[in-house]
């Protein structure tokens, strides 16, 4: 338990951003895996919406500081690598 009040207010404050990262993180891992059960199903016509969307979600998380720039960047390619090689088969 805090001693100070702002030991009080850091905790509160601490407790709000692990709630705000935790949706930001759970928003991208769900979408992620949408994405991949598209990829799975060979849905085409799919792949080319949630793509974009996959790709707008995992930009957001790394402005919100919720994900790292470099594993954003990771995510990305090879998502984007995946689907493109679906697309071609």
């Amino acid at each position: 338990m805090p001693n100070h009040k702002s030991a009080e207010k850091r905790m509160r404050q601490s407790e709000e951003r692990r709630t705000i990262n935790r949706s930001n993180r759970t928003r991208v891992r769900s979408q992620i895996r949408k994405l991949r059960a598209a990829l799975t199903a060979g849905s085409k016509n799919e792949l080319g919406e949630l793509l974009p969307a996959t790709v707008s979600i995992i930009d957001k998380a790394v402005q919100k500081g919720a994900l790292h720039k470099n594993a954003a960047a990771r995510h990305k390619s090879r998502l984007t690598a995946a689907v493109t090689k679906a697309q071609t088969n």
